[in-house]
């Protein structure tokens, strides 16, 4: 499966921004959706992820409440809605997919076979 995320820019803290992550190659309903952020010099970092059917969501603590994840498996389609930006969200935001993961490690990297490209969210004082 092939994934490409967009929907990333600059915002104002306290602003919002909507990112999409669009699958193909394969229907995205029998995978796990998660999104990853990461600035230059640490690790990819959990941010949240989503069930195969949609029925389930896991977030990091750092963004629960302020961000949620969807999907629309008919349209093979997962967003982020990112409200309540703060100036420590800016960073480089990943999609990612796999097919076997389970719950215990929906927020390991490594775990993930599929990526997208990555999209740069700035937020600005």
């Amino acid at each position: 499966v092939q994934l490409q995320a967009s929907g990333g820019g600059l915002v104002q803290a306290g602003g919002s921004l909507r990112l999409s992550c669009a699958a193909s190659g394969r229907t995205v309903s029998g995978y796990v959706m998660g999104w990853f952020r990461q600035v230059p010099g640490k690790e990819r970092e959990f941010v949240a992820a989503i069930t195969r059917s949609g029925g389930g969501t896991y977030y990091s603590n750092s963004v629960k409440g302020r961000f949620t994840i969807s999907r629309d498996n008919a349209r093979s389609m997962v967003s982020l809605q990112m409200n309540s930006l703060k100036l420590e969200d800016t960073a480089v935001y990943y999609c990612a997919a796999d097919q076997k993961i389970i719950v215990s490690y929906y927020s390991v990297p490594d775990q993930y076979d599929y990526w997208g490209q990555g999209t740069q969210v700035t937020v600005s004082s």
